[in-house]
């Protein structure tokens, strides 16, 4: 009878038994938590960004004609100078149509010499005819010479100056011919240029995009070039920061491929567009030092100084815990975790201003990373 008894009461002893472990492991054994002593300071009030790094200047290298690439000097990662020969395409035909026009040039210019002499020789014989004519009349005067002489000088007169207006007409011609061949042997003097691509300013070589016995097509990308005398992050930014955001302000960048490192910039230029989905504007930010390996279009964080507290008082946001809706912290209260209302202020520089709640002096506390946050209240603290 006995045994029985106790065999029905074992459960509810297990679960009382349960229930003290978990009452005193709550109430007395102190759990792991990170502090932080409140004090104050300045605070550098700044927005972020996240954008990739791109060339301010950046340019397609193409042909403007349509020909096979004869070699291609330079690759990915060169730096160039401006106006160094950067590729050569078959210039076969182009040599032969240059030289083409170079010979009708020639010879345009030689018959135009030609029409000049002709015109010397129209003037002479105008000036023959009119000696003749002027002695015929004389003589027809005098009833020494007949009409009909007469009126053959005056045609061989006529005829002279008809060959005189010829000849000029001749040169206006023959000079159109040359001004014509000059033309078009420019022409092909410059399609022939079009064969030897240079580079259109200093820069680096980021991506080759063809190869010796491609065939191109005017506007086909050959190279990508870019300028390195300015470099920036094309940020995106909330909309709600653009009233607090100018030209030269100063900024620092943090590329994700150092992400304990800070790098100097400064705002170049603010977009002035907002993104209709995402409600996110462009900020461009100048990088005053790249890495020493660095890529265009890597991803980065900038965060753009837009004012200083000089005295506030500061905590790290990561001891921010929300309770309700309303933000809050865990202060060590005689050993344990209480929670505690406050307000918060500007954030910047991985601070948080505090305008209300807490006083310099204080300690915030925070759960081990995993636990919620909320979990700490009321227990009994072990701090490092």
């Amino acid at each position: 009878m006995i045994p029985g008894a106790v065999r029905r009461w074992v459960p509810w002893l297990v679960l009382v038994g349960v229930a003290l472990v978990i009452v005193v492991r709550s109430r007395w054994v102190a759990v792991p938590a990170a502090g932080h002593t409140v004090v104050r300071g300045e605070l550098v009030v700044e927005v972020m960004g996240t954008g990739t790094l791109e060339a301010r200047v950046k340019t397609t290298v193409s042909a403007r004609i349509q020909e096979r690439v004869a070699e291609v000097l330079v690759d990915e990662g060169d730096a160039v100078e401006a106006g160094q020969l950067l590729v050569r395409l078959d210039d076969a035909e182009s040599r032969q149509q240059a030289a083409i026009a170079a010979a009708s040039l020639e010879a345009a210019r030689q018959t135009a010499t030609r029409v000049r002499a002709d015109l010397d020789r129209a003037d002479a014989v105008l000036a023959q005819a009119r000696l003749d004519a002027g002695r015929i009349n004389d003589l027809v005067a005098a009833r020494t010479a007949s009409q009909s002489e007469a009126d053959k000088a005056a045609e061989a007169l006529r005829v002279a100056e008809a060959d005189l207006k010829r000849a000029h007409a001749a040169i206006a011609e023959a000079d159109g011919q040359v001004v014509v061949a000059q033309k078009t042997l420019l022409f092909r003097q410059e399609q022939l240029a079009f064969t030897e691509i240079r580079a259109p300013y200093a820069g680096l070589v980021i991506r080759r995009d063809r190869d010796p016995g491609d065939v191109l097509v005017p506007g086909a990308s050959i190279l990508q070039l870019i300028s390195l005398r300015e470099l920036w992050v094309r940020a995106w930014v909330d909309e709600t920061a653009v009233a607090g955001l100018a030209a030269d302000q100063p900024a620092r960048v943090v590329f994700r491929s150092e992400p304990g490192r800070n790098r100097p910039g400064r705002v170049s230029r603010i977009g002035r567009e907002t993104d209709r989905e995402t409600r996110e504007f462009l900020v461009d930010v100048r990088v005053g030092e790249l890495p020493p390996n660095w890529t265009i279009g890597q991803r980065a964080e900038v965060f753009i100084e837009t004012g200083r507290l000089a005295d506030a008082v500061l905590i790290p946001p990561a001891f921010i815990v929300w309770k309700a809706g309303r933000s809050g912290v865990l202060v060590n209260e005689g050993g344990r975790a209480r929670w505690r209302e406050v307000s918060t202020g500007a954030q910047g520089g991985g601070q948080v201003a505090i305008t209300s709640g807490l006083e310099p002096g204080d300690q915030v506390v925070r759960a081990p990373a995993g636990v919620p946050g909320a979990a700490l209240e009321g227990k009994r603290l072990r701090l490092p």
